[in-house]
């Protein structure tokens, strides 16, 4: 190498490191999910907000009063335990001391962190805790996607009214807040509609649980015409599985659990044809959503999945936060996010009085091992 292009390349990067060395920072946590058996969710979900941060600093910053600040996004693997997140939470909060969090993905673990976030004023945007009682924990906690009962009335009238389907069955996991509050809504709904739900089996905890011959026993004898499938998609997948060696051939239905690349490969043949309400589609036209679909997959090599797409919503909405809120102030960042009226990849996002985004649906199918949208759905 040329001696002066040499001198040169030290040069620049001795000026760059000084320049990133004294630039402001921003403290941003992240919880997730990066192992146990939703692992994937909380790959998507980091991959999705480092997408957004990392376009924001590259463009120098963002904004916060007048100042460029650079975001220092410091992500914690709360591994699916809601003993692990609520430390991970405490941990970001006390020891890297940020000023928001993005995060949990599963609703219990956000459940465990949001009333420690809520204590310390530290503001939190769940990416894809949809339990209703998520947001209720305090005024500090937001979400970017819809709740629990509105997926569960959108897949029980799928079901009745799309499907044609007058009978169901429901197999869910009794120990998740988030499967059994869907599983009660979808029955609710469902039997509102005029149908009858012939068959509510449940398990408990379905990382642990791989045998559901029991359940699917009682449900063959009970002969549904549809059975909502209410799991995350390694349960769900193998669930499927099991029923069609059982002999079960009806249509399968399921919440936006089943929403993970992981879904369509692990269950194979048996989940071929198979709904799910999720909450965006990468078949959305709009510009936002198909140039955030570009830039994903040029970067991870994948088509983004809901989860990414919650998660990089959930980053814009914090970076857009900041700027009106001109200040790392908890409150002012609070007040900030509760106002937010912004175009996003799952649709445009405006808050309730309980701070859970008014927003539409997606219903897709399962086909050749690929994720084809159907319809959209609005609350």
């Amino acid at each position: 190498m040329n001696k002066k292009l040499l001198i040169l390349l030290i040069l620049v990067c001795f000026l760059f490191s000084v320049s990133v060395a004294s630039a402001k920072l921003v403290k941003i946590g992240g919880v997730a999910c990066l192992t146990g058996g939703a692992a994937t969710y909380g790959a998507s979900t980091k991959n999705g907000c480092l997408l957004a941060f990392k376009a924001v600093n590259a463009e120098g910053g963002v904004d916060i009063g007048g100042t460029k600040y650079l975001i220092n996004y410091i992500f914690e693997d709360d591994q699916g335990s809601a003993e692990v997140a609520a430390n991970a939470f405490r941990k970001l909060i006390d020891q890297d001391e940020v000023v928001a969090i993005i995060g949990s993905v599963m609703s219990k673990c956000t459940l465990a962190g949001a009333p420690i976030a809520q204590d310390a004023g530290v503001p939190v945007i769940s990416p894809t805790s949809t339990n209703a009682q998520v947001t209720l924990t305090g005024d500090y906690i937001f979400r970017a996607c819809f709740i629990d009962p509105f997926q569960g009335a959108v897949v029980a009238n799928f079901s009745y009214n799309d499907l044609k389907a007058k009978t169901a069955a429901v197999i869910f996991d009794n120990g998740n807040d988030y499967t059994k509050g869907i599983a009660e809504v979808f029955r609710e709904s469902f039997e509102k509609l005029g149908g009858k739900v012939v068959a509510y089996e449940s398990f408990t905890d379905e990382d642990k649980t791989t045998d559901f011959s029991a359940q699917l026993t009682n449900i063959k004898a009970a002969n549904p015409e549809v059975i909502f499938l209410d799991a995350y998609y390694s349960a769900a997948a193998l669930e499927a599985k099991q029923a069609r060696a059982l002999g079960i051939t009806v249509p399968f239905v399921g919440p936006d659990g089943w929403d993970s690349a992981e879904f369509p490969k692990l269950g194979g043949e048996a989940v071929e044809g198979g709904h799910f309400c999720t909450h965006y589609s990468a078949e959305d036209p709009r510009p936002i959503a198909q140039n955030f679909v570009k830039k994903y997959t040029e970067t991870y090599g994948q088509t983004p999945d809901a989860l990414a797409a919650l998660a990089y919503d959930a980053a814009l909405i914090l970076i857009d936060s900041l700027q009106r809120a001109g200040s790392t102030d908890g409150a002012a960042i609070r007040d900030a996010i509760f106002a937010t009226n912004l175009e996003c990849v799952s649709g445009q996002i405006i808050f309730d009085e309980n701070r859970n985004p008014i927003k539409k649906a997606a219903v897709l199918k399962v086909e050749n091992g690929k994720f084809v949208f159907v319809k959209f759905v609005q609350p």
